[in-house]
């Protein structure tokens, strides 16, 4: 069985402990895991409940607060950590091509005059330095708060990716500049 990004996501957080799909969206938020997987309140919703249909997940529990609608209570079933595990391990032994834009608009990018994708390249430069400083910060934050590092690896890891796309994409548009890379048209 395959699971969606977000299925894994909703899957660890049960793992974690029962919860009801809201309070699993703002820890999701609270953690900057929106970073690494597309959430929202709805989609997150839809996937905890073809979890359950998959009898991933159970359902614990119903409580209401005030006036606000009944929120069920959910944890991981056995099974459901079973398929988070095998999900998790599939995904770490098997690179997959996820078809970036970037590598195609490179690829592409000759059909553009030089000075203008020399622009183009250089904002992406600054947009990557920008994004270096947020992971940089959240980083920081959650040494601060002594969250071990097995819990926020990711964060390093895009960090790295993100310092080696800069630094690749700094030296091509020094190239284009100087002409080492002869351009056309």
């Amino acid at each position: 069985m395959s699971l969606t990004p977000l299925a894994v996501s909703a899957l660890a957080l049960l793992n974690e402990r029962p919860m009801h799909p809201y309070e699993m969206y703002q820890l999701l938020l609270e953690r900057h895991e929106d970073e690494i997987v597309k959430v929202r309140p709805g989609s997150l919703y839809h996937a905890v409940e073809r979890l359950l249909e998959q009898e991933l997940v159970v359902a614990t529990g119903t409580e209401r607060e005030g006036n606000r609608p009944e929120r069920t209570t959910y944890a991981i079933t056995p099974a459901g950590y079973d398929a988070l595990v095998a999900q998790l391990r599939e995904w770490l032994s098997t690179p997959v091509n996820e078809y970036p834009r970037l590598p195609l608009a490179l690829a592409e990018a000759h059909n553009g005059p030089a000075d203008l994708v020399v622009e183009d390249l250089t904002a992406y430069v600054t947009a990557l330095e920008a994004h270096l400083e947020h992971i940089d910060s959240i980083i920081a934050g959650v040494r601060d708060q002594g969250v071990p590092e097995a819990y926020w690896i990711e964060a390093d890891f895009l960090r790295t990716v993100r310092r080696a796309e800069r630094d690749w994409i700094a030296t091509l548009i020094d190239r284009i500049e100087t002409k080492d890379l002869p351009w056309h048209p």
